[in-house]
């Protein structure tokens, strides 16, 4: 192992285009498309592009969601972007968002179109548009809210600090893992804590501010991302591992979670969703 405390850093910083790392073929300082590429269309004014990760399971389980309340207009198509390939640098895909991250949602419904990027803002979007999973009283939509906004702060800390330096990292060092351990553990205490007197996050009704945490948080204490469950001690968060799995239980969740999924055995895979009948 290197020693942590022998890189200085230059004046400025430059980008090393013959660094190779996991994703050294994706990864650059600069914004834009790569490519020209034409997304394609389908037949519902709601075209979403995305992946089965936990920002692209977001939104797929809230149209399953929606569309098991009987909302029959919130049906979607869902083409996946294969972030490994640099599909998300599409000349099309930055048309519709333009920081080239999964999710991408376009609504067709209006003119013109509405372009909705981030998987928070969708989940507001769709709620708003569907009156739908999120609450009507001004307190509780304000407590819904900050789940929500905790989720999209907290999840960074997850995914690009803990996973990126106890899974992904050329080297594995103890500063960067113990810093962001530490944090995550917070956050897991933070829910659980929260949870030990409610259902769900923001009291007895599911809402988006669910959906979103369990696309993380739900993950992590039921599937072991980033072979991490023994070291972060999970299952001692008796009260998130509960909510996780109630949550998990509902078939419009299961449903959502094999949309725009490669992965795994063959039977849990959606990668293109048009209609109910894909999920046969």
């Amino acid at each position: 192992m290197s020693d942590e405390s022998s890189y200085i850093p230059p004046k400025v910083w430059t980008w090393n285009k013959d660094a190779v790392s996991k994703f050294s073929n994706i990864n650059r300082p600069v914004s834009g498309p790569t490519h020209d590429k034409t997304l394609p269309v389908g037949d519902h004014p709601l075209q979403l592009h995305s992946l089965a990760t936990p920002n692209g399971v977001k939104v797929t389980v809230m149209l399953e969601e929606l569309l098991a309340l009987g909302k029959t207009d919130a049906e979607y198509d869902a083409y996946t972007i294969n972030i490994g390939d640099g599909s998300q640098f599409g000349s099309d895909f930055v048309a519709i968002n333009p920081n080239s991250k999964i999710p991408a949602l376009l609504d067709r419904s209006a003119t013109p179109p509405v372009r909705i990027f981030e998987s928070g803002a969708i989940l507001i979007y769709l709620a708003e548009k569907y009156d739908a999973f999120y609450p009507k009283d001004p307190a509780q939509r304000a407590e819904c809210l900050s789940w929500l906004m905790w989720q999209m702060g907290s999840a960074p800390y997850l995914g690009g600090g803990f996973g990126h330096f106890y899974a992904y990292a050329p080297e594995r060092l103890e500063y960067p893992i113990d810093r962001f351990a530490m944090e995550v553990k917070r956050q897991l205490d933070v829910l659980d804590q929260n949870l030990a007197t409610r259902q769900y996050l923001c009291g007895d009704d599911y809402t988006i501010a669910d959906i979103a945490n369990y696309a993380w948080y739900g993950a992590l204490v039921l599937h072991n991302i980033y072979d991490a469950s023994e070291f972060l001690e999970v299952d001692s968060y008796k009260n998130v591992v509960r909510w996780a799995t109630e949550i998990e239980a509902r078939p419009a969740v299961q449903r959502g979670k094999r949309v725009n999924r490669p992965w795994g055995p063959e039977e849990t895979r959606v990668i293109e969703r048009h209609s109910a009948s894909d999920f046969d």
